[in-house]
């Protein structure tokens, strides 16, 4: 059966008619703060303590909107007889939002954690020199990322805890054999025979 000519626009325009005669709801944003979705893309907080100054997030960053300053150290030798380590401190760590686009390749590209999407959103400033949040701002809203969501009951154990787990059962097989008591030889004296 062929369509009735007009029928679309019919149907367009019911759809505009019930959405005109609904009451608009309209968010008092100040007063109640909204709600954001779980995968809200706010800002970009610091776990400072994760950075080992790799640089990979200020490489790939396609806007070159990250500010990385370090310096090396030598840490002395963890036993004696050992060498002295050298390791990156972090100086700087300064991200523009001005010139950021929120990709988040920073985020996924950080192979140590250190970067995490935060849902704070109200970080306007009144000149455009003050979106250049250094590393104490950008710890500050590290607190306010949420939680990661659960797993999934249903979902494959990964691969690195099946491994940990079969290794650490061997372990614990090998050290209760190690310590079970052992049986007597059939063909060894006995303890008043020579």
């Amino acid at each position: 059966m062929a369509p009735i000519p007009g029928s679309g626009l019919a149907k367009g325009l019911a759809v505009t008619l019930r959405t005109m005669t609904r009451k608009t709801v309209t968010e008092p944003y100040p007063d109640a703060q909204p709600e954001l979705p779980p995968r809200t893309r706010g800002v970009i907080g610091l776990f400072e303590e994760n950075c080992t100054v790799c640089m990979l997030c200020a490489r790939e960053c396609p806007d070159w909107c990250i500010y990385i300053d370090s310096h090396k150290e030598t840490v002395p030798p963890a036993a004696p007889g050992g060498r002295e380590r050298s390791r990156n401190v972090l100086d700087r760590f300064a991200i523009d939002f001005a010139l950021c686009m929120y990709c988040g390749i920073c985020i996924e590209v950080c192979p140590f954690d250190a970067l995490f999407w935060s849902p704070e959103f109200e970080y306007a400033e009144t000149d455009i020199h003050e979106l250049t949040h250094e590393r104490d701002k950008l710890r500050e809203w590290m607190w306010t990322v949420p939680a990661p969501p659960a797993l999934d009951p249903a979902a494959e154990e990964p691969k690195e805890l099946a491994a940990a787990r079969k290794a650490a059962e061997k372990l614990a097989a090998a050290q209760a054999a190690s310590n079970a008591p052992q049986p007597p030889e059939p063909n060894a004296p006995q303890g008043g025979e020579s």
